[in-house]
């Protein structure tokens, strides 16, 4: 078995918060435990490339139960925890590439390696791997019968890829499930933001200016957390409607040169590219701090930031600290990735159980094949997105009433009215 690890000594440490992860995912526990009987993924070949944390592995396993073979490999380079990847290796002997901190160069080679199982299915976070795949593994395509997304930024490229015509196999966007952005999105995005933040500087956030860009799921989450932490909230959106949305929910809205004069916290949750800029940095108080919680590094121009600082000092594990030249010091948090995972661990396992299990049910959708999909993203189907709510609230103890035959023909009818 192929695998690239940090340190196989901490494989025992891993399995324990793994272990710790799973208590907290009882929805994807029933799932696994009818997997085990039914083997529904036989003779699948599924590359992930995911974060690599305790929810994950459970994932991984899962999908092992049901019979699936798996190769696991990291969708950001700071979001490895090293003892997860040990314990999969070393417990589960699934083959997993995956180190925290990795350059470009192996970040890549981790997700060839993936893609040399010659997967039936994917399983992607960001769409590094499926473009990877489009590009420079084109003889791999037609053994593909689908894939999965699990996030925003990945869900955008993808629907780019099929508006161009190049999109070769049909994705189920995950994001796009209720189960995934009204619940993972806003309450594991919120919660594991503010934890990362806290983590890396410690600062206080009652009576702090707290910038958050982007106002949908993710942004409402983060900007929630905030404000019962006591912060001030300024949101900067470009959508006329989110930014109402945002007025009316009570926060500040303004232009984004506006609030980097007054911000003392920067947050990026947009999934696009050049959100805080030269210009940003340029107006931005001592002191400030930046951190990114979109997908991607590029929501943060750091090369712009490089270029006006005449020092740099790494202040804190996951604090980089610019001096410019008048002085003021501006604070970047981990690396201008993924900030809950950069310097936390992620969203709350409870959250994850949802989000992983419409990931379990559509790769069993897919590898049934019950219906002819073609080379498009689609939804995760409703009838999955309302299971995962039901045993969701049945591990919680929750009982919901059903309509009635008389409540049932009246919604179906256009004959009754008042």
């Amino acid at each position: 078995m192929q695998y690239d690890c940090k340190d196989l000594n901490l494989a025992e440490a891993g399995k324990k918060r793994i272990e710790w992860a799973w208590g907290n995912m009882p929805v994807c526990g029933m799932i696994k435990a009818r997997f085990e009987k039914e083997k529904p993924l036989k003779n699948a070949r599924i590359a992930a490339c995911l974060h690599v944390t305790t929810e994950t592995a459970n994932l991984v396993s899962a999908l092992r139960a049901g019979g699936a073979r798996v190769a696991l490999c990291a969708s950001n380079p700071l979001s490895t925890q090293d003892d997860v990847v040990a314990s999969l290796v070393t417990h589960e002997e699934i083959p997993t590439f995956a180190v925290k901190g990795e350059d470009s160069d192996r970040y890549y080679g981790h997700i060839k390696a993936v893609l040399d199982t010659k997967p039936t299915i994917t399983m992607d976070d960001g769409a590094d791997l499926v473009s990877m795949l489009h590009k420079d593994r084109r003889e791999l395509l037609a053994g593909i019968t689908g894939g999965t997304e699990e996030t925003t930024t990945g869900v955008i490229r993808l629907r780019s890829m099929e508006k161009n015509g190049v999109l070769m196999y049909p994705v189920i966007a995950i994001n796009d499930a209720e189960t995934k952005h009204l619940f993972d999105n806003r309450y594991g995005t919120g919660q594991s933001t503010i934890d990362g933040i806290l983590r890396a500087t410690n600062t206080l956030f009652a009576g702090s200016r707290f910038v958050v860009f982007g106002y949908g799921w993710c942004g409402r989450g983060t900007a929630t957390r905030a404000k019962g932490m006591g912060a001030n909230v300024i949101v900067v959106e470009v959508d006329p409607l989110k930014a109402l949305e945002a007025v009316m929910d009570g926060y500040t809205v303004m232009s984004s040169l506006e609030a980097a004069a007054i911000g003392d916290i920067f947050v990026t949750v947009t999934g696009d590219t050049s959100i805080i800029r030269k210009e940003h940095f340029e107006k931005m108080k001592d002191g400030a701090i930046v951190a990114n919680s979109g997908h991607f590094n590029v929501e943060i121009d750091i090369p712009a930031l490089e270029g006006l600082a005449v020092e740099k000092r790494a202040m804190r594990e996951s604090v980089m600290q610019y001096v410019l030249k008048d002085g003021r010091k501006i604070n970047l948090l981990g690396e201008g990735r993924l900030i809950n995972l950069a310097a936390a661990e992620g969203h709350p396992a409870m959250v994850m159980d949802m989000s992983f299990a419409d990931q379990l049910l559509s790769v069993e959708y897919l590898v049934k094949g019950t219906e002819r999909l073609e080379k498009k993203v689609y939804p995760v189907p409703r009838e999955i997105d309302q299971m995962v709510a039901a045993l969701k609230l049945a591990s919680m103890g929750v009982r919901i009433d059903e309509l009635t035959e008389k409540q049932k023909r009246y919604l179906a009818s256009w004959e009754e009215g008042t």
